[in-house]
């Protein structure tokens, strides 16, 4: 994987392009089944990516050809006892809340397998885009347990309950043309095209100021659920906390001059 990669763990990098962050999934042997230490190493590049204020938007992509993630490692659950067992849980948890909590905005790159834990990584972000090859799903009923890396409070926001119900009662796979009718993934391209898709629509995003993309994201995100009166107070205080910054008055400045904006990102 090219120069200019930052390693967490064996597992897990992240590349630069610009203003765009590419977390980059890289358990190729197990078509990036999340262990124990990937979901560590996971949690880690979040926390690292939150914490820098160069990353603009993030994407998060796969080496894999043929799937984007096909969730826990069973293979590793397998072996556990029920108090290793109790002990992981709030190790995965801040996997998926890593990448839920990113402070900026984020974009999923699918082919392949999205399945369980993959398609709640997948959720956990604000798009995703999906190739044709793309088969998504939340089967965790068919082994005798729930989606548990957000599935069951993120699926119902995007799609609705009654649909989200249908899809984790059944546990099927569902293919890239119905998963995009349904609004389980938002852009759909050809083959092979997720990744490229992915960090173009990254860039055009990344093109506007970060303070802006935050508080928007911010105000989304903790509006969600609120009664309308509510959620306008949290817009309200949204706006309160960029209508002074230097992002806004480059913002500004750069539209009267007819010029690109430069943003400070403060």
């Amino acid at each position: 994987m090219g120069t200019g990669e930052q390693r967490y763990g064996e597992f897990v990098g992240v590349r630069r392009h610009g203003y765009v962050a590419e977390l980059v999934l890289d358990r190729p042997k197990a078509m990036n089944a999340v262990s124990t230490e990937m979901a560590r190493s996971i949690a880690a590049a979040c926390d690292a990516l939150a914490a820098d204020p160069s990353a603009r938007a993030v994407v998060v992509t796969s080496t894999h050809e043929r799937a984007f993630c096909v969730g826990a490692d069973l293979k590793e659950r397998n072996s556990f006892t029920d108090a290793e067992l109790v002990r992981q849980r709030p190790t995965a948890r801040a996997c998926y809340t890593g990448v839920l909590e990113l402070p900026m905005p984020t974009v999923a790159a699918v082919h392949g397998f999205a399945l369980g834990g993959g398609f709640e990584l997948a959720l956990a972000c604000d798009l995703i885009v999906a190739d044709a090859t793309a088969v998504v799903g939340l089967p965790e009923v068919s082994v005798g347990v729930i989606p548990g890396g957000g599935g069951t409070q993120l699926l119902p926001r995007r799609v609705g309950a009654a649909r989200a119900a249908e899809l984790v009662f059944t546990a099927r796979r569902v293919e890239a043309g119905e998963a995009r009718e349904l609004g389980l993934v938002d852009v759909l391209v050809g083959e092979g095209e997720d990744r490229d898709e992915a960090l173009a629509l990254a860039a055009r995003i990344a093109a506007n100021s970060p303070v802006g993309l935050r508080a928007a994201k911010r105000a989304m995100r903790l509006g969600h659920g609120l009664d309308l009166r509510a959620g306008l107070e949290v817009e309200d205080a949204a706006w309160r906390s960029v209508a002074f910054s230097g992002d806004r008055a480059e913002g500004v400045a750069a539209f009267n001059e007819k010029r690109k904006p430069q943003w400070p990102g403060e």
